[in-house]
């Protein structure tokens, strides 16, 4: 008997020749793709370009959108004192709260990859803050712990030292928000971990052999070969770390208090949205912090090349 025919694929009909092998060699990746593309082309897409739009008008959510031109950003770049209050709070966030998370991350998953018994269950109890970091219940949680009578300031009563409202003091209250981020470290711990069992051991054990330091060791082994996985945490926890939302809201009671201190720019935006309802201006900061965000990423990957080196890299 015959082989039985089966039907060309439908690249097979594409006159290009390189549309033909494009399709041959990327076709497995696309169709993985496939729901995410959907997602993004039917759903995603659509608010996206209508925020664009929206960014130029002036609209309440009840008239029709008015066009307003360059009105909304020439307001918020000359008039608008809170939008760079939230700058300011924002990057003082970032600026604190990505490193230490990052430090604490590092450290943690140094320890568990010294071979620990029941290393899985100890990876699941550090993953679990970041996990419930976000939610509304650890939010409301850490108002109670930072509070006059909270469990911070019973602690510190212990030792004699009187306490204050860590949250309710503006010279404080952002480095409550500091504490809570590098309280959920576990997400990029997860990834040093991998990065580090990915070093070769022969290294650490040559140079123990040549008499080196445990901290010499970290510097000259450990960070270097580690740099792709620092820098992938980084990007990744900036980015992040500019969308917090949730535990800034529900801690500064929605309107960033005290004293615009935790005035953070997802707070703003979202109360001129849906608060105000000057939903084209919300538009526009939202399209601001895109940029924000894409301009600090593409420094980053460009600085990059000075500190971070791959395996595959030759001199």
């Amino acid at each position: 008997m015959g082989r039985a025919l089966l039907p060309p694929p439908f690249f097979a009909n594409f006159r290009c020749p390189l549309m033909r092998r494009f399709f041959s060699r990327n076709l497995p990746g696309y169709m993985f793709l496939l729901p995410w593309l959907l997602g993004f082309f039917l759903l995603a897409l659509g608010p996206i370009l209508a925020s664009l739009y929206l960014g130029f008008t002036r609209y309440d959510m009840v008239s029709a959108p008015r066009w307003v031109g360059l009105d909304n950003y020439q307001y918020m770049f000359e008039r608008d004192r809170r939008f760079w209050k939230a700058l300011e709070v924002t990057f003082t966030y970032v600026a604190l709260a990505v490193p230490l998370r990052l430090a604490m991350a590092l450290a943690v998953a140094m320890l568990l990859d010294k071979g620990l018994r029941s290393i899985g269950l100890y990876r699941a109890i550090f993953y679990l803050p970041s996990i419930l970091g976000a939610s509304i219940a650890i939010a409301i949680l850490w108002r109670a712990m930072f509070g006059i009578d909270g469990v911070v300031n019973q602690a510190l009563a212990l030792f004699g030292i009187q306490g204050i409202g860590w949250i309710t003091t503006p010279s404080t209250s952002i480095y409550t928000m500091v504490v809570l981020a590098m309280w959920q470290f576990g997400s990029p711990m997860l990834i040093f971990l991998a990065g580090l069992r990915s070093i070769p051991r022969d290294l650490y054990e040559a140079s123990e052999i040549d008499g080196t330091s445990p901290v010499r060791q970290f510097f000259r082994i450990t960070l270097p070969l580690l740099a792709p996985v620092v820098f992938f945490n980084l990007v990744l926890q900036m980015i992040e770390a500019f969308k917090t939302f949730s535990s800034a809201f529900i801690i500064s009671n929605g309107t960033g208090a005290p004293a615009d201190s935790l005035l953070f720019y997802t707070v703003y935006l979202f109360n001129e949205a849906f608060r105000f309802f000057r939903m084209g201006y919300a538009s526009a900061l939202a399209w601001v912090l895109l940029v924000i965000i894409a301009v600090i990423t593409v420094i980053a990957f460009a600085t990059s090349k000075y500190w971070v080196h791959y395996e595959n890299e030759r001199d």
